[in-house]
């Protein structure tokens, strides 16, 4: 199932590229999904302008404190393995769930381009599927008809995450100009 979301930040491209890329950590005030980030990894590859991160999301912070008690945090996490190259400002992420993390595969790239002098208009297009097979308990008959209502449920997640993270850099680079 494809991802695809656009969103417009007001602020010039190496900025919101180096913000989006390097103070995620930084956002969680504004973002009501995610209730914390741990950065696990980063390498700076040098003389290539490329950055290497792992990012781990703990969402729900838009689950009220009840209902987090019948869902696990595995079902809520997810770690993101990014890939950002300067020099074209695009980013590969790929994401692994917590949960079923061998039937989930989730990929793909935001790029970032020029929107007028001061803007930026980041694209993300992606892919999410999910191989019913690997989950266990999901019957044959049923598998597609699983697999095609967790991709869209996670599809609304994951695309309105996106859109909330630029809304979360636009208003840190407000606060912080």
């Amino acid at each position: 199932m494809d991802l695809i979301a656009e969103a417009r930040v007001p602020f010039p491209r190496a900025v919101v590229f180096a913000c989006y890329r390097d103070k995620m950590a930084d956002l969680l005030p504004y973002l009501e999904s995610v209730r914390k980030i741990d950065v696990t990894s980063r390498d700076e590859q040098e003389g290539t302008r490329t950055v290497k991160l792992v990012n781990v999301w703990h969402g729900g912070g838009d689950i009220p404190a009840a209902a987090r008690a019948f869902v696990s945090e595995a079902m809520m996490s997810w770690t993101d393995t990014a890939t950002w190259t300067e020099a074209d400002y695009v980013c590969h992420w790929v994401i692994k769930t917590h949960a079923f993390t061998e039937a989930v595969s989730c990929e793909g790239w935001n790029t970032f381009h020029e929107d007028g002098p001061d803007a930026t208009r980041i694209t993300m297009k992606g892919s999410i599927e999910i191989d019913t097979k690997k989950v266990k308990g999901v019957p044959g008959f049923l598998a597609g008809k699983v697999a095609k209502t967790v991709e869209e449920m996670l599809k609304t997640k994951i695309q309105p995450n996106f859109v909330e993270v630029t809304k979360a850099i636009t208003q840190h680079l407000e606060k912080t100009k």
